[in-house]
């Protein structure tokens, strides 16, 4: 059972958490402050309430002292009401002269001197039920103040049960609230989110077509920042891809040739030597053309075998210290009769030792296709020149020619497989135009870097980096 879920549903799952937890968290807060603010605002209002009624209640007992207390039974109704809070009046002794209430636990008849205690001439806040007097705790504001000579109490008190009310108001209406905008949001973010995904819909198609070879599809400009780096990231990808493939083709199309044109050539002369077309005396040089072509399929199959391992990674270098001389001496006499024939001038051979940290045998095969290359392009009497640079780590060697020299064109070209100039093509007959090529990939092995330089009519200059020593990875 496929368990994998799509990024839709994870950035929508995600985004409505967050507003979930958005949600409770300001609900919490709303609450929270709600109640404070209620409490906040019942108690001042319930202290103003208090000291209003105490001071008219002194007011009555100085100008009507036998009759204050129907005036002031009213007036505690009327503050009641407009209060939607409770008012006591008692006297020192805790005797409840009137009450506004006349419910069950909240009309006592007597308030001990323990439940008065909090207040005093000041008005004050309490929450309790009056050390026992009221059947349940109640907002309790009061204060004691004289009339005529007696002291009495004024307390005013409102039941939790307004407060639970009015916070679940605010509740309701924020739950309420709550759920609409939620609802909104929720399928705000589906369609963002939808909308969001879009571009990644739209590359991972492009992505199976690319799977199936179509190698022409580009992904659009997009304005996200993030998403135009994919885009761009995805059609250097497919180029990629497409180059890759154009040079496999190119790759498979030169080998074919490459093999087709000395297996034709020998199947051809072969079939003359056994059906007689070729006279006896002409055997050798035939025999020696097919041992030519023999030769160069083999050179033209070690060269693609040494790339593959290159390519592979399983080619490692052997570093050992030697004398950059060493394989170029080996070379030069490899080639002295060509030398000699092209009367070609050797130069810059005399220098100190200058040490490589390198495989031999690869910088062999390195030297041996270079100086090959020069000795193949250089004109009659004409020079090779070699230069050696130490620079830190690396070792900077030109192997330079006179000569026809290559044009600007061609100079991308030269380390392509299988690419030969037509001058070469018509100089060289036994090369498979792998030598350059492989001299890059065993260069880039060891670390180091080459490039070309030419001028058309004058010279041919090849510039490549090798270790002089072992460095620290």
């Amino acid at each position: 059972m496929n368990k994998r879920k799509s990024i839709v549903f994870k950035y929508f799952a995600l985004c409505t958490a967050v507003i979930l937890i958005s949600f409770i968290c300001l609900g919490a807060v709303l609450l929270l402050v709600s109640s404070r603010y209620f409490i906040d605002e019942k108690k001042n209002l319930m202290v103003k309430n208090t000291e209003a009624l105490v001071n008219f209640t002194q007011q009555r007992l100085t100008e009507n002292p036998s009759r204050w207390k129907d005036a002031v039974t009213t007036k505690m109704h009327e503050y009641s009401i407009s209060s939607n809070a409770d008012y006591i009046l008692c006297s020192a002794s805790g005797e409840v002269i009137y009450n506004t209430s006349s419910e069950a636990g909240s009309n006592p008849t007597t308030i001990s001197s323990e439940g008065l205690k909090p207040f005093g001439e000041e008005c004050s806040y309490s929450y309790g039920s009056c050390s026992g007097a009221f059947g349940q705790d109640f907002h309790i504001t009061g204060m004691n103040f004289k009339g005529n000579g007696p002291v009495y109490y004024m307390l005013s008190y409102s039941s939790k049960t307004q407060q639970e009310n009015y916070m679940w108001n605010i509740t309701e209406v924020f739950i309420i609230s709550a759920l609409g905008v939620l609802a909104v949001a929720i399928f705000l973010i589906y369609i963002v989110t939808l909308k969001f995904t879009d571009p990644i819909k739209e590359i991972s198609d492009l992505s199976k077509k690319i799977g199936n070879g179509d190698f022409s599809v580009t992904v659009p400009e997009y304005d996200v920042e993030e998403y135009a780096q994919l885009s761009n990231a995805f059609n250097e990808m497919a180029a990629s891809l497409k180059n890759y493939d154009t040079m496999r083709n190119s790759f498979l199309a030169n080998v074919s040739h490459e093999l087709r044109t000395p297996m034709t050539s020998m199947s051809g002369f072969v079939d003359g030597l056994l059906d007689g077309t070729i006279p006896k005396s002409e055997e050798r040089h035939y025999l020696k053309i097919i041992s030519s072509e023999v030769h160069r399929l083999a050179r033209l199959v070690r060269s693609m075998l040494n790339l593959a391992k290159i390519e592979a990674g399983e080619l490692k270098p052997n570093f050992t210290t030697f004398s950059v001389l060493e394989p170029i001496v080996d070379t030069l006499v490899t080639f002295e009769p060509r030398l000699e024939k092209k009367r070609i001038d050797i130069q810059g051979l005399d220098v100190d030792r200058v040490n490589l940290y390198a495989d031999n045998d690869l910088v062999h095969q390195v030297m041996y296709n270079l100086i090959e290359n020069a000795i193949k392009f250089v004109d009659e009497g004409g020079f090779i020149r070699f230069t050696f640079t130490p620079s830190g780590d690396m070792t900077v060697i030109s192997i330079k020619n006179s000569g026809e020299g290559l044009s600007e064109d061609e100079l991308p070209l030269v380390f392509d497989r299988f690419y030969k100039t037509d001058k070469s093509r018509g100089l060289d007959k036994t090369g498979v135009g792998l030598g350059l090529n492989i001299v890059r990939s065993i260069i880039r092995l060891h670390g180091g870097k080459i490039m070309v330089r030419s001028v058309k009519g004058e010279y041919t200059e090849f510039i490549f980096t090798l270790p002089n020593k072992p460095t620290d990875e």
